[in-house]
């Protein structure tokens, strides 16, 4: 079998939703619910500072009411988030995730400017199709 070329950023999510680093817990589950999205970047002057998970809003959830209210994406958020650039092969990146654990990566352009987030989704989505490319 051949080895396919194909850069991340086919396959990546653009222009991702992110949220700031002073927004409430309250905030972040209702952009999250509302966008139907389980990965926000954090960022900070333009740049991605940290990725919240929906996971990371659900345990943040259950603290009591009073200590929910304190909470801010600062508090909850993985700093430093891995990133790749938009030309990495897909198969890169998705190793990369396996190897990690981890549910998604920045992608940026070139430049370090924020194109977007790749998902564990995403990557089902290009196992798709290039699986139905070769059918």
């Amino acid at each position: 079998m051949s080895r396919l070329n194909v850069p991340v950023e086919e396959f990546t999510t653009p222009d991702p939703v992110t949220a700031t680093e002073d927004q409430s817990l309250g905030e972040l589950r209702q952009l999250m619910g509302e966008r139907g999205i389980r990965h926000l970047p954090v960022t900070r002057d333009g740049k991605v500072v940290g990725l919240i998970s929906e996971r990371d809003v659900r345990v943040a959830s259950a603290l009591n009411e009073e200590e929910r209210h304190l909470v801010r994406a600062s508090d909850i958020m993985a700093e430093d988030p891995v990133s790749v650039t938009a030309s990495q092969p897909l198969d890169e990146v998705a190793f990369l995730m396996s190897e990690r654990k981890i549910g998604s990566v920045i992608v940026n352009e070139e430049d370090g400017k924020l194109l977007g987030i790749f998902t564990a989704t995403d990557a089902l989505n290009a196992l798709i199709e290039v699986l139905r490319r070769q059918a």
